[in-house]
């Protein structure tokens, strides 16, 4: 039975056993876990029950992960998306005064949308068109926002009301444990040991103990708590209320945010071909499509890619294994839920600094000497961690592609789909801001 797994999930090709996989899961899932937490206190906010925002958050992320590597393969894990869920409380619920029962109708048709688009096999249109040099600099741009969401967990890095960010103090308790664990992990990694992400996260953790920064709150959070947000979505009242743009911001974020995800993560495990195509992209969209449909009917916002894969793709993960194992652990988390929270920030901060470090990598493909190149690929660099969004990085960077192109006479007419997608993007923009 095992060899037949690992036949099916190509263990011997991609150079990994059932232990790499394993620990890399479990490294994915602590790097991620935080979401457990932080997605349901945001959704509460519009009204979701808290207990079944709780559960619908650990299911969801728990199907989609699952399904993500049974079906495509890849060590991709996904929960709810943040961002998404700022947008689907703050903006869609508080701003526009929308019930989340409307809402999450309008998530479950975006999901509908992404399935068609994927079923037509646009979306592998679009990312071919896509010029792969852009692809290095989501990789790097995303290895970058995820290492300044690090700093910023760890206090290294602060709000400052004068130059915006600013340097905290390395005489706070999870700043300097943060640091350590850094030392801890990059040492560990330049040894080659196997699991060094996992060995830092739980060495850090039990450093933070007698420090007090290791906290939960007990609760009860189980299956039964969905009665109260499963199949409540109205569908209808999404399509009746000229919620189209909603739909169409929750599909289009969804998108590209998926599509820079799956290139940073598949580029840093090295599974891209060489003709820069991703083997078996329907199959991750179409998991990803799957995943926030699923979402919406069990009572949470978009479900997408997370970013954060790449800690268990650091970690040795290559197969499907992976994110199969932190499936079942978002399945656990339903009911330790509590206990999740006891991995401090001071442990995952230094996780996501080192993942991004090793991303930086990717940058060197980009030819720097060439404006045409470097321009673009620059803004797609800075604006991801500058804006706190992949979408929108991907977004100037494919504005300023095609304008740079167009300006210096180097249109070519089977580039078409990229000028469309720098006006659709340029058309968000522009909507965003008179909004």
């Amino acid at each position: 039975m095992l060899k037949r797994l690992e036949t099916y999930f190509e263990f011997a090709s991609l150079g990994t056993n059932w232990r790499t996989e394993i620990l890399a899961g479990v490294t994915t899932f602590l790097t991620m876990a935080y979401i457990v937490l932080v997605n349901p206190a945001i959704l509460a906010d519009a009204g979701v029950p808290l207990p079944a925002a709780t559960a619908a958050t650990c299911l969801s992320a728990a199907f989609a992960s699952i399904l993500m590597g049974i079906v495509a393969r890849y060590p991709i894990a996904l929960a709810p998306g943040m961002g998404l869920n700022a947008y689907f409380t703050y903006t869609v619920c508080l701003k526009m005064h929308v019930p989340w029962q409307t809402a999450l109708g309008a998530v479950f048709l975006s999901g509908v949308i992404f399935l068609a688009v994927t079923a037509a096999g646009i979306q592998k249109t679009i990312l071919r068109a896509i010029p792969h040099q852009l692809y290095a600099a989501v990789a790097g741009g995303i290895g970058l926002f995820i290492a300044f969401i690090g700093f910023q967990h760890a206090g290294l890095v602060i709000r400052d009301p004068n130059t915006l960010a600013g340097m905290g103090s390395i005489r706070n308790p999870t700043t300097y444990l943060a640091l350590f664990g850094l030392i801890l992990m990059a040492a560990l990694e330049i040894r080659k040991v196997k699991g060094a992400i996992l060995i830092g996260v739980v060495a850090v953790t039990a450093l933070a103990w007698p420090l007090h920064l290791v906290h939960w709150t007990h609760s009860t959070v189980g299956l039964s708590a969905l009665t109260q947000t499963a199949f409540k979505l109205d569908i209808r009242g999404a399509l009746g209320k000229g919620l189209l743009e909603i739909v169409f911001v929750f599909f289009f974020v969804d998108l590209f945010d998926n599509l820079g995800t799956l290139v940073a993560v598949t580029k840093r495990a090295g599974l891209i071909a060489p003709d820069h195509s991703i083997p078996r992209l329907n199959r991750i969209l179409f998991a990803d499509a799957t995943a926030t449909v699923f979402g919406s009917l069990t009572g949470t916002s978009t479900v997408t890619s997370y970013v954060e894969s790449t800690a268990g793709v650091a970690a040795g993960g290559r197969s499907g294994v992976t994110a199969i194992v932190t499936g079942l652990l978002f399945l656990c988390a339903i009911v330790a839920a509590p206990f999740i929270g006891a991995v401090p920030q001071a442990a995952t901060a230094p996780a996501l600094i080192l993942v991004g470090s090793l991303m930086l990598a990717a940058i060197t493909e980009i030819h720097w000497h060439d404006p045409l190149v470097a321009v673009p690929a620059f803004l797609t660099l800075v604006l991801i961690p500058f804006t706190y969004s992949i979408a929108n990085g991907l977004g100037f960077g494919i504005i300023a592609w095609a304008v740079l192109h167009l300006f210096a006479g180097r249109f070519r007419r089977q580039d078409w789909l990229l000028y469309v997608m720098a006006a659709l993007f340029l058309a968000r923009f522009i909507y965003l801001g008179a909004n």
